[in-house]
């Protein structure tokens, strides 16, 4: 097979489909999907003036002793490719609340993120209204006990699709 030839892909012509729980339960993920995270970003947007990426990427920070952090560690706690953080680090530059510099040690070659005191005052700023947001829409909504269970679940998945993007990144760099 030449290297311009496409892949061949196994399609499994028969599926093992959901069963009616299995199909109920999915569809009731799905449509968690895309109504809580849209539901928390225009919170932040109308309270705070940043997106849920950008709140993430503060919080990131403010939880560092030093808030500091590199940039593919800080696009790795946020769940975001350093393209789209070097986006949001662009736009909260701007603002004042974070600044880029190098990593000391590094020759320029790394990059690292610092929340500034003026970004720590936003995240505590943002913050109460964020978990007041994220009580009323998830945390009072649950039992103690369908908490840890959705928890236990989200821990789970996020799992198999970080160890998913690992490998992908390891086929596209060829290792």
């Amino acid at each position: 097979m030449s290297a311009d030839a496409p892949r061949e892909t196994t399609i499994d012509h028969d599926p093992p489909w959901l069963s009616p729980d299995q199909q109920r339960d999915w569809r009731a993920l799905v449509a968690l999907f895309m109504t809580l995270p849209p539901a928390l970003d225009a919170q932040l947007k109308r309270d705070a003036g940043v997106n849920a990426f950008e709140y993430q990427v503060l919080a990131a920070l403010s939880e560092r002793p030093d808030r500091t952090l590199g940039l593919s560690d800080l696009a790795a706690s946020s769940q975001g490719s350093l393209s789209r953080l070097s986006h949001a680090i662009t736009r909260l530059e701007r603002s004042g609340w974070v600044e880029r510099r190098s990593e000391p040690g590094c020759a320029g070659r790394r990059m690292q993120a610092r929340l500034t005191d003026a970004g720590f005052a936003k995240v505590e700023e943002i913050a109460p209204g964020h978990v007041r947001e994220a009580r009323r829409l998830v945390i009072d909504v649950l039992t103690p006990e369908q908490l840890a269970a959705l928890g236990d679940a989200a821990r789970a998945i996020t799992a198999v699709l970080m160890a998913g993007a690992s490998e992908a990144c390891r086929e596209a760099g060829g290792h």
